[in-house]
């Protein structure tokens, strides 16, 4: 069932009345979170027009804000695989376990769902917080030292795999078509509430999670740290005495932070540094809590660890931002526009493909988002990898499997193509992708540019032995 664009808009705020989103079968529910896309892209826009106007700078930085959308592009590739675990679950005990059957078109029903979805969430998200091996999947979530509508797309790809099962409570009543509703309308809300050009919304913030309580959440001040885990609604953290006021100036990001931007680092390095601990550790109880306890804990120390171990925060920490060359931010921004265009099409396009086609997609995907990464980090192999990478695509794309791919080139070529009219050359007005010269002359010359740095690089080195 397909949705308007006010519908569309009025989802990312969850202001959509049960009648407007209640949905006999699960076929049925919209796919809201991939049609709020555009809607991601212009509010983000319009976030940065308004702090321009407002501060006279912007919310945040190219490297950042490329890192924070390759993140969460990787976390919807298994989307694209496997139907999302979160509904696999959650049908599964509905089909086998379910106690009674709450109307799906009931308001009540439809009211319920919200409170129980985002209850289950604030849970999900304490714990999170609290339990190291799942903090280890959401603290990229974290990761950014900006705070703006970027770092809401931040998400961890491993996440989904531990959020489940705090849903599965409600299969035993409540139909999966009401559920998957407010299971994306409760992550479309928390969307605009990662801003700083919104400063307090009045009344409200009584109730709702806004920009204010959640910007505490992202702070690495130490009155900060374990704060407003609510989705939509705040007063879960009044009742369990988690909530704290936005006070002194928040500094964002993790206590420690990771320095990077290469999104696979960033989703892996918690893990790896939990099973160097973990056989660091001595003793078995003492293993088991490195996984299971908070990740600030030790041996001889609180679940949670010591709050006095907490890093100072002075106000005067610098953001890892390394320098780059201004064109180099510019390569990055042009061809970040052409991978997000094919993950776009990706998902559009999903069910007509084979297998192989959706595989290739996927490798092409990850392959430049790591190499986007070590571009903005500047590091010495992003020039053999963006070589190897650029390379792959050609050749993946003069073999047609990226076919409906680069339409921005394409239509430039096809309007090159329409000129020719006027001088009576006979024109094939079907667009033919696969073998455009743009996409080709882009791509060659990529790889000749990066070949040329490197050849540079290798001279210079030598140059300097002698």
């Amino acid at each position: 069932m397909g949705t308007t664009a006010g519908q569309q808009l009025r989802a990312l705020f969850y202001v959509l009345s049960p009648g407007e989103s209640s949905f006999r079968t699960l076929e049925e529910v919209p796919d809201y979170v991939e049609k709020s896309i555009p809607f991601f892209i212009a509010f983000i826009v319009l976030e940065f027009a308004v702090s321009w106007v407002q501060q006279h700078k912007l919310p945040g930085r190219i490297n950042d804000g490329i890192s924070s959308l390759s993140l969460g592009i990787l976390s919807r590739l298994p989307d694209v695989l496997f139907r999302s675990v979160d509904l696999v679950s959650y049908i599964y005990v509905w089909n086998n376990y379910k106690l009674f059957e709450l109307p799906w078109d009931s308001p009540w029903t439809w009211y319920l769902t919200f409170l129980g979805v985002d209850f289950a969430y604030y849970w999900f998200h304490r714990i999170s917080h609290e339990v190291n091996i799942l903090w280890a999947a959401h603290q990229v979530h974290h990761s950014s030292e900006d705070y703006n509508l970027f770092t809401a797309l931040r998400q961890s790809f491993l996440q989904r795999y531990t959020s489940w099962m705090f849903n599965l409570p409600m299969a035993l009543f409540i139909p999966p078509s009401v559920f998957a509703v407010h299971l994306q309308f409760n992550l479309l809300y928390q969307f605009w509430i990662h801003t700083e050009v919104v400063t307090n919304i009045g009344p409200l913030e009584w109730i709702l999670n806004t920009p204010s309580h959640h910007r505490v959440h992202h702070g690495r001040n130490p009155y900060c740290i374990d704060k407003n885990y609510g989705g939509t609604l705040i007063i879960w953290d009044r009742i369990f005495g988690t909530f704290e006021a936005e006070d002194a100036k928040v500094v964002y990001g993790l206590t420690h932070p990771v320095n990077s931007f290469e999104p696979i680092l960033l989703q892996l390095r918690p893990l790896a540094h939990i099973w160097n601990t973990f056989w660091a550790t001595p003793g078995f109880w003492n293993k088991l809590s490195v996984i299971f306890k908070g990740p600030g804990w030790g041996p001889g120390k609180p679940r949670l660890g010591l709050p006095e171990e907490i890093p100072v925060v002075t106000g005067n920490e610098v953001p890892f931002n390394p320098s780059v060359p201004a064109y180099l931010n510019c390569y990055a921004v042009v061809h970040f526009a052409v991978i997000m265009e094919l993950y776009i099409d990706l998902l559009a396009t999903v069910t007509t493909l084979s297998q192989e086609n959706i595989l290739l997609r996927i490798g092409i995907i990850i392959l430049s988002l790591t190499s986007f990464g070590f571009l903005m980090e500047n590091r010495p192999k992003a020039r053999i990898l963006e070589i190897i990478r650029c390379s792959v695509f050609l050749g993946v794309y003069k073999l047609g499997y990226l076919r409906n791919q680069l339409s921005l080139l394409d239509y430039a070529y096809e309007l090159n193509k329409l000129k020719s009219l006027q001088w009576g050359f006979v024109v094939n007005s079907r667009l033919n992708p696969a073998f455009s010269p743009l996409a080709k002359v882009l791509f060659s010359l990529c790889i000749a540019f990066w070949g040329i740095q490197t050849m540079r690089r290798i001279t210079s080195s030598k140059e300097k032995h002698l």
